[in-house]
């Protein structure tokens, strides 16, 4: 039996190659390809096999056991693989479009509203403002823990726009401390230190003429 077809695309000028296969394919493979590939164009080349490509042709290989015959570095492979994403969607990618989740976010009889809230607080950038919207839904909405989608829905409700909330929230807990990781992907929770943040520091007090100029005097 035939095994998957792998597919191959060469830009001989750029040096750039793309593979077209299963990931696990890809994975399979990936330690096996060294250097050859590019001692295989200078053959090549040297052969007078590839001597017409211009910028707008390539090179197509097909073949069906994709173990034989032409070798790609690892470097390369890692390239064409990034490239290649008919036929693989990497979480990275997706997670860029994250949506947001329905959360209530109004005041009623027993809570404060999140834009009342917000106003108070006064957050100043993307760290601040997204541990004061993980402070409301966990001490407010009474939420163990917090989906990020429900984060973009607080940036929604106050009309803020939104941030790469995957990048600030790892930022978050990589150098601020004020959250950290939940008990899922994109899910965190509130931290004793971002809890004292929000409840103690926010807003923060400008300094408005705290010192006094020295005068000095001397004696004639």
């Amino acid at each position: 039996m035939d095994g998957p077809e792998a597919k191959f695309k060469i830009d001989v000028k750029q040096g750039v190659v793309e593979l077209e296969g299963t990931e696990n394919f890809v994975d399979k493979h990936l330690d096996k390809f060294e250097e050859i590939f590019k001692s295989a164009i200078k053959e090549n080349m040297a052969q007078g096999i590839i001597h017409s490509l211009t910028d707008d042709n390539v090179l197509t290989l097909q073949q069906q056991n994709s173990e034989k015959k032409l070798g790609i570095s690892k470097h390369e492979l890692v390239k064409a693989n990034n490239t290649n994403n008919n036929n693989n969607k990497h979480a990275t990618k997706q997670s860029l479009s994250l949506p947001p989740i329905p959360v209530d976010l109004k005041a009623n009889v027993n809570k404060v509203g999140l834009r009342e809230f917000y106003a108070e607080k006064k957050p100043a950038n993307h760290y601040e403002k997204t541990v004061v919207f993980v402070y409301y839904l966990t001490k407010i909405n009474k939420e163990t823990e917090v989906k990020y989608g429900e984060i973009l829905s607080c940036y929604e409700e106050v009309d803020e726009k939104k941030p790469s909330i995957i990048d600030i929230i790892k930022n978050s807990v990589r150098y601020k401390g004020w959250l950290e990781q939940g008990s899922g992907k994109f899910i965190t929770r509130l931290t004793i230190s971002g809890e004292n943040f929000v409840k103690f520091d926010l807003p923060q007090q400008k300094k408005i003429g705290s010192e006094q100029p020295t005068i000095l005097f001397h004696s004639s």
